[in-house]
């Protein structure tokens, strides 16, 4: 029983979905106390007892479940690329939209042309989008700099967006994201900016909260993501890496070694990559969307995964080239059609793992006493629902650290 508790809100009048432990674990009829943007209770409501609260909601039916975590996006860049994926339906190869400026370099040249307030206001409806989807908590990458100016003016707008939008946003600093044009004979050169320039001044600045790179033969090598990381953890900064999304390259392996929160991708990882993540705790991170745009046909090793107890994070991958996906929700419905998910295993991966994926599995992604009161009501029967309905907006009612949206 609470007993007497004094708290802001109760929420009640609905199934808690808790996602404790990454599993439903559901309460019948439950109760959820709020003080001070935390989860003060939470318990069946027959034993909430005498709990004294200003606000008080009765829901009269339905699920609440954690806010959901998009813990990797590409959300902040300048231009679009809608042109080149008509040109890709036409018949245009990658390698030919490439030879006309196009590719990851065209977003980098409108990035870099962009201010720091375009780069704000364009990121914001794609943003809202998720927002409307019960989307609380979301990490953004740089990366479409590629010069230290451009990386730095992506990251303040991260920074500025966090304070914009009712939701926790998380900055990463993705500068090994590809060779810049101007060190085309010469990534290594851009290597040695990032260790010896850049990253010094997201640590001295905040900028970040962690460190990426893309660990790919059309990026950086094993060796070069190496130094990068080293550069990082002596900067007490956490690392993620993209890894094993296009050939094998043991990526996911030397992201674990250096315990990162997370690899990302793995279409390609081996059975020693996944052996490697599971005993430093690296979370994976799958992303259907880019999986579904690019008609790979190399599915992520899923079973490996389960077996090993490697924790399973889904994210929407959000960027304007591989995966111009504005609905998490979409995403757990092509990771159980395309990945064999189960409707459970997709929804802790926007969840409880998402928060992993990001160093916040002490705070966010689960219905618990302690963590921060970020969650959803939805008016369905089951939390199944969230994962079969495809397209539209299901209604819902967002509640950010203890107040309705």
């Amino acid at each position: 029983m609470a007993g007497e508790l004094r708290c802001d809100s109760v929420w009640y009048g609905a199934d808690l979905i808790t996602m404790r432990d990454g599993q439903y674990n559901p309460i019948t009829d439950g109760a959820i106390a709020v003080k001070d943007g935390v989860i003060v209770w939470i318990g069946p409501r027959a034993e909430a007892g005498d709990i004294q609260a200003d606000n008080q909601t009765d829901f009269a039916g339905g699920i609440i479940m954690p806010g959901f975590i998009d813990c990797h996006t590409h959300l902040v860049f300048g231009g679009d690329r809608s042109h080149e994926f008509e040109q890709r339906l036409n018949g245009v190869s990658y390698a030919e939209i490439a030879a006309q400026g196009g590719g990851i370099i065209s977003t980098v040249r409108a990035t870099r042309d962009a201010s720091l307030d375009e780069l704000v206001s364009s990121a914001r409806w794609r943003i809202d989008c998720l927002l409307a989807e019960g989307v609380t908590t979301l990490e953004i990458k740089s990366g479409y700099g590629l010069d230290e100016a451009s990386e730095v003016r992506m990251m303040m707008a991260i920074r500025q967006l966090a304070q914009q939008i009712p939701a926790d946003v998380l900055s990463t600093c993705l500068a090994a994201h590809a060779v810049p044009p101007e060190f085309a004979d010469n990534p290594d050169g851009w290597i040695d900016l990032i260790c010896e320039q850049l990253l010094p001044r997201v640590k001295r600045e905040n900028l970040a909260d962690a460190v990426d790179a893309f660990c790919e033969h059309l990026a950086f090598s094993p060796q070069q993501v190496a130094r990068v990381f080293a550069r990082a953890k002596q900067l007490d900064l956490p690392v993620k890496l993209h890894a094993e999304q296009l050939s094998s390259l043991g990526g996911s392996t030397l992201a674990a070694q250096f315990n990162a929160l997370s690899a990302d991708h793995l279409e390609y990882a081996s059975e020693r990559d996944v052996q490697a993540m599971a005993e430093h705790g690296t979370v994976a991170v799958l992303l259907p969307g880019a999986f579904y745009l690019l008609r790979e046909t190399q599915l992520p090793p899923i079973d490996l995964f389960r077996q090993y107890r490697v924790p399973m994070a889904l994210a929407s991958d959000a960027n304007p080239g591989t995966s111009p996906a504005l609905s998490l929700r979409l995403m757990l419905n092509m990771a159980c059609t395309l990945f064999r998910f189960t409707p459970e295993e997709a929804l802790a991966g926007v969840t409880l793992y998402g928060a992993q994926a990001l160093g916040l599995a002490d705070s966010h992604g689960s219905l618990e006493v302690g963590k921060v009161a970020n969650f959803v009501h939805w008016p369905l029967a089951r939390p199944a629902e969230l994962v079969y309905w495809l397209g539209g907006q299901l209604p819902c009612q967002v509640i950010y650290r203890g107040e309705a949206q």
